[in-house]
């Protein structure tokens, strides 16, 4: 049952991530921008080809090869051998798998993936919602392992 939620949880990420992608498809044109928050950040429509910072651009069967064994991975370790994850390291790793499933969608319908946040605060490449939760689900993750799953490490 607890899978189900995790499941679900990835399945909220994609659907919030492909709607902000629908909108902004309809609503901008190609490298068009509209001011969103004046100071922080405004909504610019790019495509991107590659993977983050634009590296390993039009390498989709690396991407894809990646996400699937990402898959496979994911549900041999939850139904087959499971490792010492907590409950907060599998949500983690359900907004993870949430924000790839938003980004292989686009690559697969369209060979590319929409990028539209662009930040005005600091120069950072344009980004999407699946970026964020990819990112932040890595960076969470890993100081989770870190500081507080110590069951993790012991063997």
């Amino acid at each position: 049952m607890q899978f189900l939620w995790f499941a679900l949880f990835a399945a909220g990420i994609v659907a919030v991530d492909q709607w902000t992608k629908f909108l902004v498809l309809e609503q901008i044109p190609l490298y068009g921008h509209v001011d969103a928050v004046p100071g922080l950040f405004h909504l610019t429509y790019v495509r991107n080809t590659g993977a983050a910072f634009s590296s390993f651009e039009g390498a989709q069967w690396l991407f894809a090869l990646i996400f699937v064994a990402l898959t496979v991975g994911i549900f041999y370790e939850y139904f087959k051998k499971r490792l010492p994850f907590t409950t907060t390291d599998r949500w983690l790793i359900a907004a993870i798998y949430g924000g790839g499933l938003g980004n292989m969608i686009d690559r697969v319908r369209m060979g590319y993936v929409v990028d539209m946040i662009e930040t005005t605060f600091i120069e950072f490449p344009v980004f999407n919602v699946a970026d964020c939760f990819i990112t932040c689900g890595c960076v969470l993750l890993i100081a989770h392992l870190v500081l507080f799953n110590k069951e993790f490490w012991k063997n």
